[in-house]
């Protein structure tokens, strides 16, 4: 059978149902329509059958009477899944449903495998990600998911347009990771001969642009982490990264709560959401409070960068905390931190003034030695975001970058390197200067009610497996 080059269609499902909902039973609506999807049902009764035509924007039922269908017996043998292209009027059955008559038909593609049953779709998670083509026909919960997802990007540009923030593109293949704590990949440009990294943050070229004279700057950017694989890992993902000349971390962290605010009642209709069973309110202002004050009240323990630091080390020994012999007052307060606090806060709290140690591109507290002002908000015990007031001094971020050179040369992968343009570029003047990052997909996780970042990645990555077998089931 030669299969058409293309195919004209004149209506989606959505539209026919948008059109033609008020249409009586029994009754001819006198309009032909073009349609065109993939078969999800069928079922024939004598001398009429009946099938369920499903694209992009929902399902239609298509009502094949033999007299009116040409090439009946065929038709009914047509295999789930198959792509098919029908032409017909609009009608509505004695028993009400909103049909097709199918006057015309054509196949567009034929399924060679079997689809999962209608009831119970694809239930092997993995599977279902393996085979998102499939997942997204016979899923419903997953196809929701993704559409979503990409009106939630597509609001986020909106609502920074409107707040005249410029959306740019930085490079993919950075000459030196940087950006971030992360370990990257590698890979070689033959080219050029030398050896290049994906990114693991857009930051440091973003600022540049600041440097540059654009005021305010965000990128929906693909970010790569040479790292493990978990519910709310994936090693490459999506983050919403932005910049802001004039402002400070507290204008910052107004603007990222009434963005994710503006999301959840655009996508829920409201800014009390549900999530794993448990409500959560997002409605702004947010709690702001101090990474050492939540130590407190979470853990009983009156801690600081004053500490002595055995005794932090003894606190990391007592709550099973692998403390590394390089890690200093800052570090081990955030490891303190991530154990006995971070999993425990439910509704949005930023969290504030990290220590410095764990801050390489944070501006310095202008009050409190030792700290910075960084924050990051968390919802549902895991971090959405981090931001700062940006560090603008080039002397100061050059001596942070050696720093965490040094590290790295002691074998913290995800230590940075120094990055002597980047150093440069503060050299010509960065304003005072705030900015955030913000994970795209544990946001959509958040707000569409899922528990696993696999589930709002449309291609996570997985193992490898044997390669499917060449065999064609013609079921």
């Amino acid at each position: 059978m030669e299969l058409p080059y293309r195919f004209d269609v004149t209506a989606t499902t959505k539209q026919i149902r948008d059109e033609h909902s008020l249409l009586a039973e029994g009754t001819s609506s006198g309009e032909t329509v073009t349609v065109a999807g993939r078969l999800m049902l069928r079922r024939s009764q004598g001398k009429v059958a009946f099938g369920v035509l499903q694209d992009t924007t929902g399902r239609i039922q298509l009502f094949a009477p033999a007299k009116v269908t040409p090439e009946y017996d065929s038709f009914i043998n047509l295999n789930i899944g198959d792509w098919v292209g029908v032409s017909g009027e609009v009608m509505k059955t004695k028993r009400g449903e909103l049909s097709v008559k199918v006057q015309q038909w054509t196949v567009l593609a034929s399924a060679h495998r079997p689809f999962p049953d209608k009831w119970h779709g694809i239930t092997d998670p993995e599977t279902r990600y393996r085979q998102r083509y499939v997942d997204l026909w016979v899923t419903e919960d997953t196809r929701e998911t993704f559409l979503m997802r990409s009106n939630m990007l597509s609001l986020t540009r909106r609502w920074l347009e409107s707040k005249d923030f410029l959306e740019v593109e930085t490079p993919v293949f950075h000459p030196i990771p940087g950006g971030a704590l992360a370990r990257p990949f590698s890979t070689h440009h033959n080219a050029l001969d030398t050896e290049l990294y994906l990114r693991v943050a857009p930051e440091l070229y973003l600022k540049r642009l600041i440097v540059g004279g654009f005021e305010k700057v965000f990128e929906i950017a693909r970010v790569f982490r040479n790292e493990g694989i978990s519910s709310r890992h994936n090693p490459e993902f999506t983050m919403l990264e932005l910049y802001q000349a004039y402002a400070d971390w507290n204008d910052i962290m107004e603007l990222a709560e009434n963005l994710i605010e503006h999301l959840a009642i655009e996508l829920t209709g409201t800014a009390v959401i549900a999530y794993d069973g448990k409500e959560i309110n997002l409605t702004t202002p947010w709690r702001r409070t101090t990474l050492l004050d939540l130590i407190e009240e979470h853990a009983g323990l009156k801690i600081s960068l004053e500490t002595p630091l055995d005794e932090l080390r003894g606190i990391c020994d007592s709550l099973d905390i692998e403390a590394l012999p390089a890690y200093g007052s800052g570090k081990l307060l955030l490891e303190i931190y991530e154990k006995t606090v971070e999993p425990n806060l439910w509704d949005p709290c930023f969290v504030t003034e990290y220590p410095l140690e764990v801050s390489p591109l944070s501006r310095e507290h202008r009050e409190k030695d030792g700290y910075t002002e960084r924050f990051e908000a968390i919802i549902a015990g895991r971090e959405i975001l981090n931001g700062f007031s940006e560090l603008v001094d080039a002397e100061e971020q050059q001596r942070r970058f050696e720093e965490q050179l040094a590290q790295n040369e002691a074998g913290d992968e995800e230590a940075m390197v120094v990055d002597f343009d980047y150093v440069r570029a503060l050299e010509y003047g960065l304003p005072p200067t705030g900015g955030i990052g913000i994970g795209i997909d544990r946001l959509i996780m958040l707000l569409a009610d899922v528990q696993t970042i696999r589930d709002v990645i449309l291609f996570p990555t997985l193992r490898p497996e044997q390669p499917p077998s060449e065999q064609r089931n013609l079921e």
